[in-house]
């Protein structure tokens, strides 16, 4: 949709002319804040999921969650949720304060989406075929937070953005 020699009147203004894009910019660091607590949620699941089955199926007399195979991908998964959730709520308190909350909620966004998705991998390792089958409702969930690795921004732009904004390092597009 494009608007050509559209004349809005001075009183229909919202903010500072001139700093429309900046505003967005601002907005879109509470969505990353938000996509990172959607992907903490998720992989909190992920992680409740594989722990309560590892702890449920018992294989050749013993649960499988015995085993260390077994337990230290999950007990990771939850580490990294927990870190992860950690840089979200430094995102939420900067954004809160009216901060330029742009690097923590990158990264916050960036962790959680990553912790989901090993916590996903983690899950579905632990249920086997199992974790394909509809009535676990894993495999549902593992496509789902797939898609956070790409929008609504994707890893590459926020290391990117960490790269040239926090490291200094030169512009690489």
């Amino acid at each position: 949709l494009f608007f050509d020699n559209l004349e809005i009147p001075a009183d229909s203004l919202i903010g500072e002319e001139g700093q429309g894009f900046k505003y967005i910019l601002h907005g879109l660091n509470a969505e990353r804040t938000l996509i990172a607590a959607e992907c903490i949620g998720d992989g909190r699941w992920f992680v409740e999921k594989a722990s309560a089955y590892a702890r449920d199926r018992v294989v050749f007399g013993r649960p499988i969650g015995q085993n260390q195979g077994v337990q230290f991908p999950i007990a990771e998964a939850h580490i990294e949720i927990e870190a992860a959730d950690l840089m979200r709520w430094r995102a939420c308190q900067e954004y809160d304060a009216g901060l330029n909350a742009g690097a923590a909620a990158n990264m916050a966004k960036y962790l959680a989406a990553k912790a989901s998705w090993e916590a996903a991998n983690a899950c579905l390792q632990t249920h086997g075929g199992f974790g394909f089958a509809n009535e676990y409702d894993v495999e549902r969930k593992f496509r789902e937070t797939r898609l956070y690795q790409v929008a609504p921004i994707s890893t590459n732009l926020i290391l990117s953005y960490v790269a040239e904004h926090l490291l200094e390092l030169p512009r690489s597009f």
